[in-house]
């Protein structure tokens, strides 16, 4: 891998594009430090500091935002709206004919797509930001503690202070948004990966410097432990099954075409981070609305409140692991299916004249990759499901639980970003390579 960005840097074209693609990123740490207006960054501060610890509610938002989100800054959303905008547009071809026709249409169809991801991101950030306004205005909710610790951090809670940091989150979440299509357009890579990627990358130093306070006996377990489990994510990111798939040959004119032997790469993880996403996502409604049921009075709140606060609060908390674990498991079968449909690739070959040796074209052909991809996910959802619970409960014994960087979504991220923008670079330097042979 360092072999391959050295080789970049020494190629003029790529050079230029890698020290775009790190401008960019160093643009985007920058506007997570800048404060919105309206809120007193020293009274964040003190928050952070006398607070219990991150919202659990919270905690994948501030993740994903790089720590933007409990320091209030105008990137405080981070990418989270339109990764929230994206899964919907792609959720809505399954069922909306006129998405489906759009998916069809190829790369016209995939620009109004995204088009329309777009606006859905901006609706998405107003309604976030209006929610992080809401926290803001009672900051114990959001950096934990007591209304005593924390009693404000906002100058003003007047309409016009609330419609400027508002309208300065929605464009901060806008301006993300554009920074990720110029890395992709102009920079080397996935712009909106490297995004995610460069926000928890971020974190990882002070995650691993709160471990080093415990003491290097933990810190050297804990690292040797996370190298481990880095290992191995790479070697199962890695895996693949290869259905293979023969095409038959066939005259057009005068010309003969087909007779060539590929295949059908099948992931062990088709999901990627997605089901960890949707499980988090579906466990923090129940303990925000029961949060917001919470009297502030000191009175006893209802009972299924007391339920949800004492089980699904606590990370490790049996039930919260059997739920999150299931949801998991669904979620990647769920999203498999959505992602990857057997009856229209086997249509495809169909139509093109492939066929799997072996078994019959058509319906087979469909019932065939339905097995395989049945087969090969369930092990890629219980490996997703441990790992995700690697973060909240393995490592709570090593006092490290919270602080642990090498577990959930953010270690496949990173190494599956990583991987990406490798793969990518040493196909330009390929491409560069044959160019110059040709001159």
């Amino acid at each position: 891998m360092l072999s391959s960005f050295g080789r970049a840097f020494l190629t003029p074209d790529l050079r230029g594009k890698l020290l775009f693609t790190l401008a960019i990123m160093a643009l985007f740490r920058l506007g997570s430090h800048v404060p919105t207006p309206g809120i007193d960054y020293s009274l964040v501060q003190t928050c952070q500091a006398n607070g219990a610890g991150t919202n659990s509610l919270l905690g994948l938002t501030n993740m994903f935002s790089g720590g933007a989100l409990l320091q209030l800054s105008i990137f405080a959303l981070g990418i989270m709206p339109y990764i929230t905008a994206s899964i919907i547009v792609q959720l809505l071809t399954v069922v909306i004919p006129h998405f489906e026709r759009l998916k069809q249409e190829g790369s016209a169809g995939q620009a109004k797509m995204t088009q329309y991801t777009r606006y859905l991101t901006i609706g998405l950030a107003v309604l976030q930001s209006t929610t992080l306004i809401s926290f803001a205005r009672n900051p114990h909710q959001l950096f934990g503690g007591t209304p005593a610790q924390c009693p404000t951090v906002m100058t003003s809670e007047s309409l016009g202070t609330v419609a400027l940091m508002v309208l300065t989150l929605t464009a901060g979440t806008g301006l993300v948004m554009w920074l990720g299509e110029t890395i992709t357009e102009k920079g080397i890579g996935n712009g909106m990966s490297l995004l995610i990627f460069t926000a928890i990358a971020a974190g990882f130093p002070g995650s691993l410097w709160a471990i080093k306070d415990r003491g290097w006996d933990k810190f050297a377990m804990v690292l040797l432990l996370g190298l481990v489990i880095l290992t191995i994510v790479v070697f199962v990111e890695q895996c693949q099954r290869r259905v293979p798939v023969q095409y038959a040959k066939r005259m057009v004119g005068r010309r003969m075409y087909g007779g060539t032997s590929t295949y059908i790469p099948l992931k062990l993880n088709m999901a990627n981070v997605i089901p960890i996403i949707f499980a988090s996502s579906i466990l923090m409604l129940p303990m925000m609305v029961a949060q917001f049921q919470t009297p502030n009075d000191g009175s006893r709140p209802p009972a299924w409140v007391e339920w949800v606060s004492r089980h699904l609060q606590m990370s490790t908390d049996p039930v919260y692991v059997i739920v999150y674990f299931a949801l998991i498991v669904f979620f990647a079968f769920f999203y498999t299916s959505i992602t990857f449909d057997p009856d229209d690739v086997a249509d495809s070959m169909k139509r093109y004249g492939g066929f799997v040796p072996g078994v019959r074209a058509g319906r087979p052909t469909a019932q065939y990759l339905r097995y395989v991809l049945n087969r090969i996910t369930a092990p890629g959802a219980l490996y997703l499901g441990i790992l995700a619970l690697i973060p909240l409960y393995a490592f709570d014994r090593l006092g490290a639980i919270g602080d642990f960087p090498f577990g959930g979504a953010s270690l496949l991220i990173v190494v599956g970003v990583g991987l990406q923008t490798v793969k990518q670079i040493e196909s330009k330097l390929q491409q560069h390579e044959y160019e110059g042979f040709l001159r």
